[in-house]
């Protein structure tokens, strides 16, 4: 039986609708799901929505609908995203569901078994944008001296009645974890932080609220709901049937990565496996907290106004275009910046020019002088230097995916295509049409098998155009190949720009 692969994403809080860091998280994860499957791995993939909390609840205020209603609406957006930009979920789970609510209220009873829970009073100070709580040492000065959190959001003071988790009882435990499993946490930098925090004292966390009643109820304390990141990171059990033993949560728990940005990295690299040793279940494997997304250097953000809608990219480059754009440009783990130019020019260059053109004028070659009949490849040591450089950027881009170095494998993919046309300079085989005959065959034939071998090493990153050239490779195994038709056409700039 094949070997189990379990990723998620950090679900995505539906107050408003996706922004590009949402499909550039969505479509990292899928690539390492992809991947992972064309590895033999039998792969469970889950994304989806959190949509409880006082900043949902006063999103939907403002619309003047009730939180459900306005969850739905907003939740489907970001399911709508990932279907345009073929992500591959398996599962795309919302946390307003009755299983999750099961699952949430199953691993509260379970912590509280553990005599980890207890009711107090809580006062400090909060950001409702975050969902967080903050101690006053983690809190800066903003522009007009209010109090702003680590994220630069507004806090306020808050006192309610809650319900509170022993986390000051499990520095010790986490700080034994991240020594034993030193890829709990990557990148480094994330590691480096998580220690630094849980090194400095843990304090125990608030669970529960009573100042609004849209989320998961307390189960047997009236007027409480859960804290959103309690019920949130149940999530990622919740949707393998947990409280229940079944077959997907025997298979697939503990899950192998947990695919986050890396503003949320202390709820799942200390609060997540906190609870999770509380209710005597596994940790995951791995949590990988990948940069931001910044637009021309620039934080994302509605008041500057450079929020940028992702299908409204898809629409003007092509979804395998934005994809390879997303993966290729930023090394994965730190901050990158795109823009419209910076698409337009990667893609052009690498996918248009390079590789699209590269099989387009060998497709057509074929269609034109051998009637669609593609040849077999050439014996000769120039044809066996080609295969061994192709399949030394596969095995390079191989192992560079497994570690989530979607760049570098792209950088390692892009070196065998430019030897592929390297490879047809020299050897011509437009004039070998009237010289050597046999030979153009035999040439035509080599570059047809080095294309195959590349467009399936990145059909992870662009599913449709690379899968649709296999295809065409292997019917003309079988059958003459028709008049082929670019698979990436270049991309212009609307003079607005994007």
């Amino acid at each position: 039986m094949a070997e189990p692969f379990y990723i998620t994403t950090a679900i995505s809080y539906p107050n408003g609708p996706p922004h590009i860091g949402h499909a550039y998280e969505a479509i990292a994860a899928d690539v390492i799901a992809r991947f992972q499957r064309s590895r033999g791995r039998d792969v469970r993939f889950q994304t989806g929505t959190d949509e409880h909390g006082l900043k949902m609840a006063q999103a939907a205020r403002a619309e003047g609908v009730e939180p459900r209603e306005f969850s739905h609406k907003m939740s489907q957006l970001f399911q709508d995203m990932c279907d345009r930009l073929e992500v591959s979920y398996d599962r795309f789970i919302r946390t307003s569901e009755p299983d999750h609510h099961r699952a949430s209220q199953a691993i509260w009873k379970a912590m509280e078994a553990k005599g980890d829970l207890y009711l107090g009073r809580y006062e400090g100070w909060y950001s409702v944008r975050d969902e967080a709580f903050y101690e006053e040492s983690e809190l800066t000065a903003g522009e007009g001296g209010e109090k702003l959190s680590p994220q630069g959001t507004p806090v306020e003071w808050t006192a309610e009645e809650s319900w509170f988790f022993r986390l000051s009882a499990y520095g010790k435990k986490l700080l034994d974890h991240y020594a034993a499993n030193p890829d709990f946490i990557r990148p480094d930098s994330r590691r480096n932080e998580v220690l630094r925090f849980v090194e400095g004292g843990l304090t125990d966390l608030s669970i529960s609220r009573t100042s609004f009643d849209w989320g998961v109820p307390v189960p047997g304390s009236d007027g409480h709901v859960m804290y959103v990141w309690l019920d949130a990171l149940t999530n990622y059990i919740t949707g393998l049937g947990y409280p229940d033993e079944t077959g997907d949560w025997r298979r697939y728990w503990p899950a192998d990565v947990h695919m986050i940005g890396k503003d949320v990295v202390r709820f799942h690299a200390v609060y997540w496996p906190a609870f999770l040793i509380s209710a005597g279940l596994e940790l995951p494997r791995q949590v990988y907290g990948h940069g931001f997304l910044l637009s021309r250097g620039e934080k994302m953000s509605k008041s500057i106004g450079n929020v940028v809608d992702p299908l409204a990219l898809a629409d003007s480059f092509g979804v395998d275009a934005l994809r390879y754009f997303l993966m290729r440009e930023v090394p994965f783990g730190q901050d990158g910046s795109y823009s419209a130019e910076a698409i337009v020019n990667r893609v052009n260059a690498e996918l248009a020019n390079s590789f699209g053109n590269l099989a387009q004028r060998t497709l057509s070659m074929i269609f034109k002088n051998l009637d669609g009949v593609i040849p077999a490849a050439g014996e000769r040591s120039e044809d066996a230097e080609l295969f061994g450089q192709v399949d030394k950027a596969v095995t390079e881009l191989t192992a560079r995916f497994e570690d989530f170095a979607f760049s570098a494998g792209l950088e390692a993919w892009m070196s065998a295509v430019f030897a592929c046309n390297a490879y047809v300079d020299a050897a011509a085989p437009w004039a070998l049409r009237k010289t050597d005959p046999e030979r153009m065959a035999e040439v035509l034939g080599t570059l047809v098998a080095a294309i195959r071998r590349l467009a399936e090493a990145v059909v992870p990153v662009i599913p449709t155009s690379a899968q649709k050239l296999v295809d065409v490779v292997d019917a003309g195994r079988q059958a003459p190949i028709g008049q082929p038709v670019p698979l990436f056409p270049r991309l212009e700039l609307e003079e607005k720009g994007a």
